[in-house]
């Protein structure tokens, strides 16, 4: 996608300080943070949405967890913390490239609001 700003980021096309990389996934810090650590866990594949993902990105969805797991020991968020990722512009999604909002460092309420 040559318009896509996360596609872009991850083809180190737009410069954007990265907290965690692999093959399938970088982490990257929000722009308009709504906690005090709020990272987008972002594939490096392009898949629009949540409902494009096919049984052969299941690595993928692995590396989205283990950058999970690795930013919260990094962080240190042993009280907990919360990943979500919206689908369609019902649940909020801005930007059309599959991404994860990784928040913590602050009690989390439920329902979000």
């Amino acid at each position: 996608m040559a318009e896509c700003i996360f596609c872009k980021i991850a083809k180190k096309e737009v410069q954007s300080k990265i907290e965690y990389e692999d093959d399938n996934v970088l982490a990257i810090n929000d722009v308009d943070p709504k906690a005090p650590v709020h990272i987008l866990i972002v594939p490096k594949k392009h898949i629009p949405t949540l409902l494009g993902l096919k049984d052969e990105d299941k690595d993928l969805v692995y590396s989205v967890h283990k950058a999970a797991i690795t930013i919260a020991q990094q962080k240190n968020l042993v009280d907990g913390f919360r990943v979500v990722v919206n689908c369609g512009p019902n649940a909020g999604q801005a930007v059309y490239h599959i991404h994860y909002h990784m928040l913590g460092g602050r009690k989390l309420e439920w329902p979000p609001g």
